[in-house]
C-alpha cells in the first residue's frame, strides 16, 4: 500500500520525526483553518508533482480560492487531486535525501543516502550516481553505530546525534509497520532543525493481516477522497467535453473561459456564495456549445441560482445569446438565470437576452451579488 503524503507525514510524527505543520484540504472552505504564507501540495499517489505544477506557495489569502480550485480539477499522471495539503513554509538551508528499503536484487534492507535533496533521486543516479550512498543492514543486527557515523560523514552533518536519532526512528517504523520503503525527500536541515519536508511509504500487502486495523484505517481513509460516483451532470460533461467540475453549493456557474470563471468562482465566494461547480467552455465556444453547457450545469439539482460570465474574446456574445435563448425555449426550467456579458459582438447579445427576458449586465460585480442574494432567497 502506497501512502498519501499526509498519511506517510503523520507515521513519522507519531515516532517523534518533525514534520510541517499542515492542514487537509478537501473544498475551497477549508481554506478558513489555514494560515499565510503556506505551501499548496496535492495529495496524489505519483512522483513528479512539482513538474506537474501542483506544489504552489501562496502568499496571500486572496489568491488561494481560485488556486485550489484550479488544483482541485487537476490530474496527476492519470490520478485525480482529491486533496491538499497546506503547510506552513519552512526555511531551508540544507536538502537531504534519506530511505531506507528493500534491494529486492539482493533481499536485504538498504540504507540510502544523498547530499542531492529536493531532486528526483533517479536523476541523481542518472547523472551524479557518485553522490548517491548506500549502506546494506543486517536484518540480524540492525542498524549500527559506526554506519550512521560513516553517512553523516559523508554528508558532512555536523549534528551527529540528532541524524542518528532519525535514522533510528526510520529504521522503527520500517521494521514495526512492516515497510517495504520509508523515503523522505527533501529532509531539511538546520536553520530549522531536521524537518522532513515530503515523505513517501510503502507498506507491504502481504503483511497486512499483522496491522489490520491500521490498513483499514489508511484505506477508508484514501476511499473517502477517492471521486464518488459520477453525477448526471457529470456524465453529461464528459460525454460533450466540457470542462465541469462539481463544488457541492447551490450557485451554479457557466463561463467561456478558465480565467473568467476563477475570478468568477472568486467573487461567488467573496460576496457569502456558494458556487456549485466549475464550468467554462473553453473560449471558441458557439450557440450549440452554450446549449449543451447549460444543460450539464442545470442538470444539477442543488442548482438555485445559475451564473453565466461571458467576456468576448474570441467568442461572438450574439451567438452565446442565441444559444441560451434556444435553450430557454427548449426546456422548461425555473431556475433564475443571471448573465454578465460584454466584449465581441455584445451589442448584439444583450438586447437578445432582455428581449427573452433574461437579466444581462456588463458588470460582472452585479450579477454575482444578484446571484448570491437571489440564492440565499431559494
Amino acid at each position: 500500500m502506497r501512502l498519501l503524503e499526509f498519511q506517510a507525514k503523520r507515521l513519522l510524527a507519531e515516532k517523534g520525526i518533525s514534520v510541517p505543520k499542515g492542514v487537509l484540504i478537501t473544498s475551497p472552505e477549508d481554506l478558513q483553518r489555514v494560515s499565510f504564507p503556506t505551501v499548496l501540495k496535492a495529495q496524489v499517489p505519483v512522483g513528479g508533482r512539482g513538474k506537474a505544477g501542483v506544489i504552489k506557495r501562496l502568499e496571500q489569502a486572496e489568491e488561494a480560492s481560485s488556486v485550489v480550485y484550479e488544483m482541485l480539477a487537476s490530474t496527476v499522471k492519470g490520478h485525480p487531486v482529491e486533496a491538499l495539503m497546506a503547510e506552513e513554509p519552512v526555511e531551508v538551508c540544507t536538502q537531504l535525501y534519506v530511505a531506507y528499503l528493500i534491494d529486492k536484487q539482493v533481499n536485504m534492507p538498504l540504507l540510502m543516502v544523498s547530499s542531492a535533496g529536493g531532486i528526483d533521486i533517479e536523476e541523481v543516479a542518472k547523472r551524479t550516481p557518485e553522490r548517491i550512498i548506500k549502506k546494506y543492514i543486517d536484518p540480524a543486527v540492525g542498524v549500527q553505530d559506526y554506519a550512521i557515523r560513516s553517512l553523516a560523514k559523508a554528508l558532512e552533518i555536523k549534528d551527529v546525534r540528532a541524524f542518528a536519532d532519525l535514522i533510528l526512528k526510520i529504521c522503527a517504523i520500517f521494521q514495526e509497520k512492516d515497510a517495504t520503503l520509508i523515503e523522505i525527500n527533501p529532509l531539511a536541515l538546520p536553520p530549522n532543525g531536521q524537518v522532513a519536508l515530503d515523505a513517501k511509504i510503502l507498506l507491504d500487502d502481504k503483511a497486512a493481516y499483522r496491522h489490520q486495523e491500521l490498513f483499514d484505517d489508511l484505506e477508508a481513509e484514501q476511499k473517502q477522497l477517492e471521486r464518488r460516483t459520477k453525477s448526471r451532470a457529470e456524465e453529461l460533461s464528459e460525454k460533450g467535453q466540457i470542462n465541469y467540475v462539481p463544488l457541492g453549493g447551490d450557485i451554479g456557474m457557466i463561463a467561456d473561459g478558465a480565467g473568467t470563471g476563477m475570478i468568477t468562482l472568486d467573487m461567488i465566494h467573496d460576496a457569502g456564495g456558494k458556487p456549485a461547480n466549475f464550468c467554462e467552455m473553453g473560449g471558441m465556444a458557439n450557440a450549440e456549445n452554450m446549449q449543451r453547457t447549460m444543460e450539464v450545469v442545470l442538470s444539477n439539482d442543488h442548482v438555485k441560482v445559475l451564473i453565466i460570465s461571458l467576456i468576448g474574446g474570441l467568442t461572438r456574445m450574439d451567438e452565446m445569446a442565441e444559444g441560451i435563448v434556444q435553450y430557454l425555449k427548449d426546456n422548461d426550467q425555473s431556475v433564475p438565470i443571471v448573465i454578465r456579458m460584454c466584449g465581441t459582438k455584445s451589442e448584439a447579445g444583450i438586447p437578445m437576452l432582455r428581449e427573452s427576458g433574461v437579466d444581462a449586465y456588463e458588470d460582472l460585480a452585479t450579477i454575482v451579488q444578484i446571484a448570491v442574494e437571489k440564492a440565499k432567497e431559494l
